[in-house]
This record gives structure tokens, sequence and C-alpha cells, in this order.
């Protein structure tokens, strides 16, 4: 089976509009939104063709409505992108910090918790 790279990662929240503000904060943007008032979601773009999907109707119970472990995203200044996300209302998991990861791969991350507690990692290859 051929792959053609990543397409999304899915996100399920408490309050969609919400987190589409805080990601709209950090510069993401609404590709599509579907649903109702019970059921709405949405696609947002990350750049580079790669989209997080966003589902509405998370509750407190992680084991009834996970999310998922982290999603990665690219970035060109993790220690900014950071500071954006702590401004856009995002709580700090990890300061940005340079790392060598698999003996030769240098990379500069860090983690926030977004609106639903969800984990964000900034992610840069040195």
């Amino acid at each position: 089976m051929k792959r053609n790279g990543y397409h999304h990662a899915a996100l399920r929240v408490r309050d969609l509009d919400r987190t589409i503000a805080f990601y709209e904060a950090l510069g993401l943007s609404v590709i599509r939104i579907w649903g109702n008032e019970d059921a709405r979601n949405c696609m947002m773009d990350l750049g580079g063709n790669n989209i997080l999907e966003i589902f509405s109707g998370g509750n407190e119970d992680a084991e009834a409505f996970p999310r998922f472990e982290h999603v990665a995203l690219r970035s060109e200044d993790p220690d900014a992108d950071f500071a954006a996300a702590i401004a856009a209302g995002a709580r700090e998991k990890s300061l940005p910090a340079e790392v060598n990861i698999g003996g030769n791969y240098p990379i500069r991350i860090a983690f926030v918790y977004g609106p639903d507690d969800e984990v964000i990692e900034f992610f840069k290859e040195l």
C-alpha cells in the first residue's frame, strides 16, 4: 500500500468554539465545519497539507472520550510557538529545550496543554 504522508490527527473536545479560537491564535485556520449544534466538527489547516480534525462531544471522562497522546506540530521556532500558546491560554507542560533522540537526532521541542488538556508538542529538527 502506498503512503502519501500524514493527513490528520483527530481530537475530541468539550468546547469546539473555544478550541477553534485557541488553534487560530496559534496560526491554524478552519478548512470546514460540519454537523449540528449537538455534534459539530471541523478540520483545521496545520500547514504543509496536514490537518487537525476536531470533534465536539468530549467530556471530563478521559476513558470514555480519549483525546490522543499528543500532536506534534512542525515549528520553525518552538520558543515563540510555546509563548504564543501560553498567551492563548495553554498551560505549560515542558519548557522549550534541545534534546538528542535516537543517538543522533537533535531537536528543539516544547510541550503545552491545550484547552481540553490535549498535549501539543512544538517540534523542530536541528
